[in-house]
């Protein structure tokens, strides 16, 4: 039976991070942080000054995954990102989207530091469900994950669904 890839995706501060690090220990899958490579200058190609983010490239995104992650032996991945889903779903079994209301994220999002127009970004996406309706039409196989109130406890669904 091959190792499972699950991916995390959601609007930033929907809790992928957390969702992601609960789940690694559960499964003992090993956890990919894009974010973390990306600021590790592994992935990026540029700056966008105006809107304050690193430019990563999907492709380039893709490749590096499939090289160093993908394509390798492994008991099982969690690859988390607000682009993780735009992975091809042929290398993934599962892709699990954080969501949470509006209200929670703008304080998380206020937390962080982030400038009104990025909020207003970043809750925009949340209203129109933009890394869900993205992953369905990739033809992800995709579980919605309410992350308002905490973490959920997923893990005999995502074992129900993985047959593991």
């Amino acid at each position: 039976m091959k190792a499972p890839i699950i991916i995390i995706t959601g609007t930033p501060a929907t809790g992928k991070s957390s969702l992601a690090r609960e789940l690694s220990l559960l499964t003992k899958f090993r956890h990919i942080d894009v974010n973390r490579l990306v600021k590790e200058g592994r992935l990026k190609t540029g700056y966008d000054s105006r809107r304050k983010v690193r430019i990563v490239p999907i492709p380039l995104l893709n490749r590096f995954l499939l090289k160093n992650y993908i394509k390798k032996p492994h008991k099982g991945l969690i690859i988390e990102s607000h682009l993780a889903h735009y992975l091809p779903s042929k290398y993934t079994d599962l892709c699990l989207v954080t969501v949470t209301d509006l209200k929670t994220l703008n304080k998380r999002l206020q937390k962080r530091g982030y400038q009104e127009a990025k909020i207003r970004e970043n809750l925009d996406a949340e209203i129109f469900r933009t890394c869900e309706n993205e992953a369905r039409e990739l033809n992800h196989r995709v579980i919605v994950v309410n992350t308002t109130k905490g973490e959920p406890r997923l893990l005999p669904r995502i074992r129900r669904e993985l047959h593991i």
